[in-house]
């Protein structure tokens, strides 16, 4: 489009001088409620508002990995990496995947470590989609791959999971939305917001429907080791046509780091020798201290880890208990990951109105369902990676909202 032409966009105006797909990108709704939250809690200082916003966990990244990053760095650890990353980063990386598919992965040409997993997905998605082609999208979703499908140009496809089953995962509406155009189809399992797992069977459906029109299978496994029945299989493990699977990941949430930033993409080499193209563009390579974190994280005693698991576990069990006592709110019962997709429907007012009276009129802090896609109204997301302290006094809270606004108690 003629910048000049830019729908209500005076020359000369701000607007008019930001690029289309730029001008596209709206504010994340969950930035949006922490802002407000903020702003809240600046105003009313003796507030105490129960934070179920944010996906992350609530402990502390354990000490061996801490030391791990201190002692690179007094060691002299502070410059440059290769762009792929850390090559005994990408060995730890390579042999965890290789033990849990069905070949070898080769460190140095199907690893590529990133900032987070969510630059391994903006890298994989600019990698692969043309301007104009289409990368499907499963909804409720985490919003930043729509966003990043329009930073590439390409066209977002929202394909809703039916609501009517707790949205549970339906890979024929997947593939029925792959066509010529598709340039990539992503699987997020388990997944956020909804915490809904695929099934091998309906992984393996799209993976081969994909392949089939040329389409990459974007899986997005950030989650995965935090599934809280037995860990589902990695999708490149579920195909012999593993060429079409970009798989990412990262430690933040397994490891407890998200502000560590490593992440890591695997896939085939012909498309990762791109992908590290495109890092050496953006960021380079990722923090080096942080790095050698990881290979701690990933080589050491996993013990912490799975007690961070166990404690998830024991959260969802009580918060799924807390919603069943719960009258006119529900949700599905999450297979992994640390959140509950909650069913406001019965409440007045739009999602992003309910999560706003849940906030200043109760004190709780949750996203609107809007914030993930087609099908998410009606809903909002509660993270429980939280104290079960505080989890009981936010659950507390919206049982009196119920109470107040639909029961007229």
């Amino acid at each position: 489009m003629n910048r000049s032409s830019a729908p209500d966009a005076e020359p000369g105006t701000e607007s008019d001088r930001l690029a289309e797909r730029v001008r596209e990108i709206e504010p994340q709704q969950i930035r949006v409620m922490f802002e407000l939250a903020s702003e809240y809690e600046r105003e009313t200082p003796d507030s105490d508002l129960v934070h179920l916003e944010f996906g992350e966990p609530d402990f502390d990244t354990p000490d061996r990995v801490v030391q791990a990053a201190v002692e690179a760095a007094r060691n002299g650890a502070t410059n440059y990496t290769s762009n792929a990353g850390l090559p005994k980063l990408r060995d730890a990386i390579a042999a965890k995947l290789s033990s849990e598919r069905n070949r070898a992965v080769d460190p140095d040409s199907e690893v590529v470590v990133t900032n987070g997993g969510v630059e391994a997905l903006h890298l994989a998605i600019h990698a692969v989609a043309d301007p104009g082609e289409e990368v499907v999208v499963p909804t409720p979703a985490w919003p930043n791959p729509i966003s990043q499908a329009k930073l590439a140009a390409a066209v977002p496809v929202e394909v809703p999971m039916p609501a009517d089953r707790g949205f549970e995962p339906d890979p024929e509406r997947i593939v029925n939305a792959i066509g010529p155009d598709t340039a990539a189809v992503l699987l997020t399992s388990p997944s956020n917001p909804t915490g809904r797992v695929f099934p091998a069977e309906a992984v393996e459906r799209v993976v081969a429907a994909a392949a089939d029109h040329g389409a990459y299978v974007l899986a997005d496994e950030v989650y995965r080791e935090l599934a809280y029945a037995e860990l589902p299989p990695r999708a490149a493990a579920l195909t012999d046509r593993d060429e079409w699977v970009l798989s990412i990941n990262s430690c933040s949430k397994t490891y407890a780091m998200t502000g560590w930033r490593v992440g890591w993409l695997s896939g085939p080499a012909d498309v990762l020798s791109q992908v590290e193209t495109i890092h050496e563009s953006t960021t380079s390579c990722v923090n080096t201290p942080a790095q050698y974190a990881a290979v701690e994280a990933l080589t050491g005693p996993q013990e912490p880890f799975e007690e961070m698991r166990a404690a998830f576990r024991e959260r969802r069990d009580y918060v799924v208990d807390r919603l069943e006592s719960i009258p006119h709110v529900s949700a599905a019962e999450p297979e992994g990951a640390f959140y509950a997709f909650i069913d406001v429907s019965a409440f007045d007012g739009s999602s992003a109105e309910i999560a706003k009276r849940l906030l200043y009129d109760y004190e709780v802090v949750a996203a609107p369902g809007t914030a993930f896609g087609a099908g998410g109204e009606g809903h909002l997301r509660l993270s429980f990676a939280n104290d079960l302290a505080r989890l009981e006094t936010g659950l507390d809270r919206l049982e009196k909202m119920v109470q107040t606004e639909l029961n007229g108690e």
